[in-house]
């Protein structure tokens, strides 16, 4: 049996079994933002401004790969501009990791360090690089900038200082795969948590709900389990879906490829082991869901900051249940994910496959 979305797409979406979680359909229903009409032509037509991708590969797969969806499906209640300003930042960090991927391929490890050095600057002074000529670079600074716009400079800084981690964790993930070095399990783990971005998806929680939170709730137990749970799962659903395109292309970044070379698995029992850790995510979340609900609950103290406060708390577990079924329902419809339907399973027709890192 296949199990069916009714979502952006115009027919209804079917999930192989073997992907399939009953549970997500079943009790994490499906909601999308109504700015989202605008959001994915604003971001198709910004990805074409700043030349992130070639025209003719914009016209024929922006909106089939559906990362506006994405954000969409994660962030509601954000302002537009809000909402508008993820997106285009969450459609540049697809393309960042499509070139960081195509100079591994192309063994280009001079673009690769260029680029990263460019990046960590440009996250510091973004202003200073819209201009820049590589277009990855000024796409990343105008994205940056208007992030940086909406919250005080405390949660600037933050951000900057998670995304410094995700540029050096995406450069021992360029070492790795440059050698062939399958990280082991607990190591991956560890890695993914940054190369998936986690605390970068969970801080733009904040200028969605139009508030910085306090140390005293965004370090709370309750609330860092919630927000983590809801993380691993997308990026372990993500490796249980990219297995065949990662196989096809010799990747050694994906935890069912861990699991397989550390843990001495078959391939069918290392999906099977990759099911049952999201699953258990998943039963995790629902708890952590609950004590997020009572801090909310206890921050509700009778005074209006009280009130406000605890009504932002509820928005942002909404949101990370709300990631979940963005996530799941994302992987089924995004081109990104189909290797059945690439002339070449290794390379994706979405991506520019020239020397671009070089120029």
């Amino acid at each position: 049996m296949h199990a069916f979305s009714h979502g952006t797409t115009a027919t209804p979406t079917a999930v192989p079994p073997r992907l399939a979680l009953p549970v997500i359909e079943a009790e994490f229903p499906r909601r999308l933002h109504p700015y989202w009409p605008r959001l994915q032509e604003k971001t198709r037509t910004w990805l074409l401004e700043k030349r992130l991708m070639p025209a003719d590969k914009v016209e024929e797969y922006a909106d089939g790969l559906r990362y506006t969806d994405l954000m969409a499906g994660y962030y509601l209640g954000a302002p537009d501009a809000v909402l508008q300003a993820i997106a285009d930042y969450s459609a540049w960090f697809f393309v960042w990791d499509d070139r960081h991927d195509r100079d591994i391929v192309h063994d280009r490890p001079a673009a690769w360090r260029r680029l990263r050095r460019n990046l960590h600057t440009a996250l510091d002074s973004p202003a200073d690089h819209l201009h820049h000529r590589d277009t990855l670079v000024a796409g990343f600074a105008d994205s940056v900038l208007r992030l940086y716009a909406f919250l005080p400079r405390t949660w600037n800084a933050r951000f900057a200082r998670h995304f410094h981690e995700v540029i050096e964790a995406y450069d021992r993930e360029f070492h790795n795969r440059t050698h062939h070095i399958v990280p082991g399990v607990e190591e991956y783990l560890a890695l993914r948590r940054l190369t998936f971005a986690h605390w970068i998806w969970t801080d733009l929680l904040e200028p969605s709900a139009g508030r910085e939170l306090p140390d005293s709730v965004r370090k709370h137990p309750a609330y860092r389990r919630a927000a983590l749970l809801s993380q691993e799962f997308a990026a372990w659903y993500n490796d249980l879906c990219s297995l065949p395109k990662e196989l096809a292309g010799n990747e050694v970044h994906n935890l069912g490829i861990s699991l397989v070379t550390h843990e001495g698995l078959t391939l069918d029992e290392a999906i099977g082991e990759v099911r049952r850790r999201i699953e258990e995510c998943i039963s995790a979340f629902l708890d952590a869901e609950q004590d997020v609900i009572r801090l909310a609950d206890t921050l509700a103290d009778g005074t209006v900051h009280g009130k406000e406060l605890s009504g932002v708390v509820r928005t942002h577990v909404a949101n990370m249940r709300n990631w979940f079924s963005s996530v799941y329902w994302f992987h089924h419809e995004s081109g990104r994910y189909r290797v059945e339907n690439w002339d070449d399973r290794s390379t994706p027709p979405y991506v520019n496959n020239e020397t671009a890192g070089d120029a």
